[in-house]
């Protein structure tokens, strides 16, 4: 489980050394707990609580534009300040820096000691690219600080110093961390880290093509260029694939459910396990109609998955006027494992999309297992990957296309792969734009043909996974997060029909829900205001329309919290925020 570390720039000294200044020295020292290789592992364990959790993954992408729920964020509610802000917490970096310090004293090898310093710079980098993705420029910070150092009161460093600072921490990670298979999925690795390389320079490069506000676009194709090095040495060490089983049908969903994590894909996970009792909530969570949000998908997002044969859905006449249960046939088969439709069953019984639970009528069961036993407790014992190789190939794939570097030979290295894994027959590379992905999502973007297919597997691929907000942001797309919210085509009011097509009804679209309800059917309130049909009385469900929100430019990066101003007058509030 995550440790909770001590939150504000003050708050400096961390639990492990105040335990050093209690207990007597022949019981607890920093020159009697640095000594060895296991000492040093023990505590390099606890850099691990700084990674996402089983629960943070369920969550990953409920800010997001392919996602409704029954309540936005905060930070999209139009009233959001500085006073509401969080985030500035530096326990988990004084922890690394303390163990840098103190591990010079360990008696062990060179390639030992390399090894344990690449492990905390990778969690350095890594602390640090979370804090430059909220507050851009950020206060670089390599030593403990005393409680009289004056560093504890210096202004933010420039984005640039900070993210070159973080290369190099990659870079050294990169170059040191021992390289071992992990059959557990568990540990940080030097593949690991080259894949987290590929993502963070991914990330920093396109934010500085696309944000050209920051004065950085010519430094962009350097870290997109590094992305795409890590990538490929990641592609060219052989050690990871894609996930296929004899079952295609199955080849992404067990991904996601089992406790045992596919280690052919699955590089880094957050495992969980019943008897150890590290567990989740994601039956809970994407199950409920009260203790989550009741999340649900949008026809915006559900129209870009291709047909089987490979063809565009929404090349087809009428597309946003296909029924449910004959929109969702022949489409890429990551369709039927990520919500529910068609067969799916829990239990042995049909499990149709429920409309106690969505407002759209796509109900995500990505991360949520079969079994009923865990929808209201939370105790799933699934897995959930952190870092998977599919990732690192759309990270290959992306960086490539925005170096206009991408052939039909990247296309055949990447995103024909995981087309395959999806069962499309059809996997060349595409020879035009595909219209409606190019208008629903990117209308004011000039993107290369590859680019706008890339951006579509991207989104398919690793929907739900936590990847969302953060590529809407690096693409500068955030006003992607203020679309209506369309949900399923309905054609008429007033009848129930049957969404699985196993000859029970399940859901009807009423004004109002009847005196004398039938049994079984969901009677979902179309009420004009809240929810309404784009053609009255038939046409798609646009959801959740009492939800306003807010995105401005300034909103890019979030606010310092403005306590820890008052604290440090040398910070400078983010543009904007100063007087919010």
């Amino acid at each position: 489980m995550k440790k909770i570390f001590f939150i504000g720039a003050l708050a400096l000294l961390t639990a492990c050394e105040k335990s050093f200044e209690l207990y007597p020295p022949d019981k607890l020292s920093p020159e009697t707990a640095f000594n060895t290789e296991k000492d040093l592992q023990l505590y390099a364990n606890s850099f691990y609580n700084n990674l996402p959790d089983g629960n943070d993954i369920v969550r990953g992408d409920q800010v997001s534009d392919f996602l409704v729920g029954s309540t936005i964020d905060a930070y999209l509610s139009g009233s959001y300040s500085a006073a509401q802000a969080g985030g500035w917490t530096w326990g988990a970096l004084r922890n690394i820096n303390y163990f840098l310090e103190q591990m010079e004293r360990a008696q062990i090898t060179d390639e030992s000691r390399k090894h344990f310093e690449g492990l905390a710079r990778f969690f350095r980098a890594y602390f640090y690219f979370n804090k430059v993705k909220q507050f851009g420029n950020v206060p670089w910070q390599e030593k403990t600080l005393g409680v009289d150092d004056p560093d504890l009161y210096k202004t933010q460093d420039p984005r640039e110093y900070v993210m070159d600072k973080v290369l190099a921490d990659l870079n050294f990670a990169c170059e040191n961390i021992t390289e071992t298979i992990d059959p557990t999925s568990s540990q940080i690795t030097r593949t690991i880290a080259l894949a987290y390389k590929s993502r963070i320079c991914l990330f920093e490069g396109t934010y500085r093509k696309y944000h050209q506000e920051l004065g950085l676009e010519a430094t962009a194709n350097t870290w997109l260029q590094e992305a795409v090095d890590a990538a490929k040495k990641v592609i060219d060490g052989g050690k990871y694939r894609l996930n296929v089983e004899s079952d295609p049908t199955l080849s992404f969903r067990n991904l996601f459910i089992n406790e045992q994590p596919k280690t052919n894909e699955i590089m880094l996970a957050a495992v969980n396990n019943a008897s150890l009792r590290v567990l989740n909530d994601a039956n809970w969570f994407w199950t409920s109609a009260t203790y989550g949000r009741r999340l649900s998908f949008t026809k915006t997002f559900i129209n870009t998955f291709l047909n089987r044969d490979g063809s565009r859905f929404t090349d087809q006449v009428n597309y946003n006027e296909i029924p449910f249960w004959n929109e969702v046939k022949n489409r890429d088969l990551r369709l039927q494992q990520t919500i529910r439709m068609g067969n799916y069953q829990r239990e042995g019984q049909a499990a149709p999309p429920d409309f106690t639970y969505t407002y759209t009528g796509y109900m995500p069961y990505k991360f949520t297992l079969d079994s009923k036993a865990t929808d209201g407790r939370a105790e799933n014992n699934n897995s959930l990957p952190l870092m998977r190789y599919a990732e690192v190939l759309l990270n290959y794939a992306e960086a490539m296309a925005e170096l206009d570097l991408f052939t039909e030979s990247e296309w055949n290295l990447t995103i024909k792969l995981l087309r395959e894994r999806a069962g499309l027959s059809n996997t060349a590379m595409p020879l035009a734009s595909d219209p409606y992905l190019q208008q629903a999502y990117f209308p004011h973007e000039n993107l290369s043909t590859a680019l706008l297919e890339i951006r579509r597997e991207r989104a398919i691929e690793l929907a739900m996974e936590g990847f969302r907000y953060d590529d809407l942001m690096r693409w500068k797309l955030a006003p992607l997060l203020l679309k209506p919210y369309v949900g399923l085509y309905v054609p008429a009011l007033n009848t129930a029909y049957d969404l699985n097509e196993d000859g029970q009804n399940d859901v009807s679209f009423v004004t109002a829900v009847p005196s004398n309800p039938q049994k079984g059917i969901v009677y979902f309130v179309i009420n004009g205001t809240q929810h309404y049909l784009s053609n009255q009385s038939s046409g798609t469900i646009v959801a959740q329309n009492n939800l306003t929100r807010v995105f401005e430019p300034f909103m890019y990066l979030r606010p310092i919290p403005i306590e820890e101003i008052t604290l440090n007058p040398n910070l400078k509030q983010n543009p904007e925020w100063e007087s919010r």
